[in-house]
C-alpha cells in the first residue's frame, strides 16, 4: 500500500479546481512568455525556466533550480512531485513574465486540476498546460484545421494540436487565468519546426543540461574520493 495519502491530494485538487479561472488575465498580446520543464536523475530534480520575447522568440533569461524530491511519480499527481523545483526556478526570475507554459496538463485532468492548474492557482499566475500524451478525455471531431477539441462527455476540457507534418499531437489545456482559445493561439504561434512550442523545447534542453552538469560533477567527485 502506498505511503502517500492520494485521497488527500485528490481533495486538494478538487478544491483548487474550483479556483481555476478560464479567461485571459494578462496583457494581450503578451510581451514575455516562459517555458517550464523538469529533468530527473534518481530523486534529484532539475527544473528550468526559459523566458522568451513573444514576438521574436528570442531567449531573454534562463534559470535553473535543483532539489531532492521525496515523492515518486504517481499518475495524475505530478503536482506533488514537481511543484517544489518548478517554484524554486520561477523564484529566480528577474523579468516579469506574462504567461507560463508548463509541460503538464491543466483542466484536462480527472479532477480538472493537473499540475498546470495547480501551479497557476497556487502562484496566481497565467499558465498553459502542454503535454505529449493524452491523460483524460477524448479527441472529438469538433474543431478546425489542425485543432481538435478534447471532451469529457459534452464538456470541452482542452485541445489536441498537430504542430507539424510527421509529429504526434500535443495536448493543450487551460492551467489558470488563460482562455482555451488564447492557449491554443499562443502554443501555435510559439511552435516552430518541432513538436513542442519553443519555450518548452528550450526549457527541456536547459533542464537536461543542468542534470548532465550535475552528473559530471558527481562523477568527478566520486573518482576523487576513491583515490
Amino acid at each position: 500500500m502506498s505511503q502517500y495519502d492520494t485521497s488527500k491530494w485528490r481533495a486538494i485538487q478538487r478544491e483548487l479546481a474550483t479556483k481555476v479561472i478560464e479567461k485571459d488575465c494578462f496583457n494581450k498580446p503578451p510581451k514575455l512568455i516562459a517555458g517550464l520543464d523538469t529533468a530527473y536523475s534518481g530523486d534529484e530534480a532539475f527544473s528550468a525556466i526559459v523566458v522568451l520575447d513573444y514576438e521574436t522568440l528570442e531567449t531573454l533569461e534562463t534559470k535553473t533550480a535543483q532539489c531532492t524530491v521525496e515523492v515518486p511519480y504517481i499518475p495524475t499527481f505530478l503536482s506533488f512531485r514537481e511543484a517544489e523545483p518548478i517554484t524554486k526556478a520561477i523564484g529566480k526570475l528577474s523579468k516579469a513574465t506574462d504567461v507560463f507554459l508548463v509541460h503538464a496538463h491543466g483542466v484536462a485532468h480527472p479532477q480538472r486540476c493537473g499540475f498546470a492548474s495547480h501551479l497557476g492557482v497556487t502562484l496566481d499566475i497565467p499558465v498553459i498546460g502542454v503535454a505529449n500524451e493524452l491523460l483524460y478525455g477524448k479527441i472529438s471531431d469538433s474543431g478546425s484545421g489542425e485543432t481538435r477539441y478534447l471532451k469529457d462527455a459534452e464538456e470541452i476540457i482542452g485541445a489536441a494540436l498537430l504542430s507539424g507534418a510527421g509529429f504526434k499531437p500535443i495536448y493543450v489545456s487551460v492551467g489558470h487565468k488563460v482562455s482555451l482559445e488564447s492557449a491554443i493561439e499562443i502554443v501555435k504561434k510559439t511552435t516552430k519546426g518541432s513538436r513542442l512550442p519553443e519555450p518548452l523545447r528550450l526549457a527541456h534542453v536547459a533542464s537536461n543540461e543542468a542534470k548532465e552538469k550535475w552528473r559530471k560533477g558527481a562523477s568527478q567527485e566520486n573518482r576523487g574520493s576513491s583515490r
